[in-house]
């Protein structure tokens, strides 16, 4: 049985190593830093209280900055190591991680590699933010006792679907988490039913998430350029929605001449892509590009193809459509707080189920706004473009939704503490 186990590894390994080199061979890894994605560390453990956090890509990563910020004032002495499996995640962790916290890629889920990574970091506390269940992984922090609580839970209609074929393993995995902080009602009404224990209902940590960054003097020059002609973005887009964009803009120019279309693609590697698109569409574009190329009086379409700077597009614009709601993957949405809480007017698609519960919250209040497909949105835009009360007090709604929440943290805290107490107990027994 033994000789069978260690064939059966050896071969998933062969795969797996077989796996990244078609990633990295199509640039969806760091050549540079691939060994951490088979659990080998690219720098030493630091010293002290080590809290680890997961989050799957961007949208999750953004939700450990707030974490991070609000354990570091109730304990400033631990560290923070957080992973995530893709490039784009990692480059914006590398912009606005604090000092006390560092990046690592998250290994794939096989045993040697899961072993290595948790002797490596030997991590005290584990946060893993919403969804991601890897059994090798949640197997290994179980049989070690480390402290792990999933933060901002959500299950989908689907993944529910899914893990309740497999009830007996999804009750085991998530046995590993001591506490599960989740999104919604519906949420944790799933993960109960999973076999899940310790649930509870804290809300969209997202909504005490500090508004997103953006440089002053980058907004001035582009200001000026522009001038007072109106703008939309389209932001975190996907395959699909670049061609929507370019016919939506085709369409306002009609009345609009002057109109730029600012175009955020989530993935700023599809600029390849997107330029063929544009071209075809026979857009007058300019690509903004690392060296964060100016758009010109004549620039119709401006796709911001960087990393960290979608805080810039909301704040120069007064109009936001979500992305992935309309994409050709069948959606799933973003989060739409970020556009909000910068003073946007905030439309999505028709395909959010991956948000669906924080925009039925906003929906609620008319706080945001779902197009079924192209006419409805160009209707949309028009109106939003031509009348500055409509638009005025969209936004008035889209903002006091977003300040409503900022308390969601404290929640989250209040949970976590008896988690973060023995954490704080043994700093101070190791001083001593």
């Amino acid at each position: 049985m033994l000789d069978y186990y260690k064939k059966l590894t050896s071969k998933c390994e062969k795969l797996f190593n077989k796996l990244l080199d078609f990633r990295l061979k199509h640039g969806k890894e760091s050549e540079s830093r691939i060994n951490e994605r088979r659990g080998q560390p690219s720098i030493p453990r630091p010293e002290g209280v080590l809290i680890w956090l997961h989050a799957a890509s961007v949208g999750e990563a953004q939700s450990t900055l707030i974490l991070i910020s609000t354990i570091s004032k109730q304990m400033p002495e631990a560290k923070f190591l957080v992973t995530s499996g893709t490039l784009t995640s990692a480059q914006l962790m590398a912009e606005r991680l604090p000092e006390n916290a560092f990046h690592q890629f998250y290994p794939l889920d096989h045993p040697n590699w899961t072993t290595e990574f948790l002797n490596h970091w030997q991590p005290d506390l584990i946060l893993w933010m919403e969804s991601e269940l890897w059994p090798n992984m949640l197997s290994a922090i179980k049989q070690r006792n480390i402290p792990t609580a999933l933060v901002n839970a959500r299950l989908s209609n689907k993944s529910y679907n899914i893990w309740n074929i497999f009830s007996g393993s999804a009750k085991k995995l998530l046995s590993t988490f001591n506490l599960i902080l989740t999104q919604t009602p519906t949420d944790e009404k799933r993960f109960k039913n999973l076999g899940a224990e310790n649930v509870v209902t804290t809300d969209n940590i997202k909504f005490s998430a500090a508004p997103l960054p953006y440089n002053d003097n980058e907004l001035q020059d582009i200001q000026n350029i522009i001038g007072g002609r109106p703008t939309w973005v389209f932001a975190s887009t996907h395959e699909g929605e670049e061609l929507l964009a370019c016919r939506i803009h085709a369409a306002l120019v009609q009345k609009y001449p002057n109109i730029l279309t600012i175009i955020v693609p989530r993935h700023p590697e599809r600029r390849g892509d997107i330029k063929k698109t544009c071209d075809m569409m026979k857009m007058t574009s300019i690509f903004r590009g690392n060296n964060k190329t100016l758009p010109q009086s004549d620039t119709g379409i401006y796709v911001a193809d960087t990393l960290g700077e979608l805080g810039l597009f909301y704040k120069l614009t007064d109009i936001a459509v979500i992305g992935r709601s309309f994409s050709d993957d069948g959606g799933g949405g973003h989060n739409p707080i970020e556009a909000a809480q910068m003073g946007c007017v905030v439309l999505t698609g028709p395909n959010i189920q991956f948000q669906q519960q924080l925009f039925n919250e906003m929906f609620y209040v008319n706080a945001a706004h779902q197009m079924d497909d192209k006419a409805e949105l160009l209707k949309a835009l028009r109106t939003l473009l031509e009348d500055e009360k409509v638009r005025t007090e969209a936004i008035a709604r889209a903002v006091k939704f977003a300040t409503a929440k900022t308390d969601v943290i404290n929640r989250v805290m209040e949970h976590l503490t008896p988690l973060l107490t023995p954490l704080e107990n043994k700093r101070n027994s190791d001083a001593v």
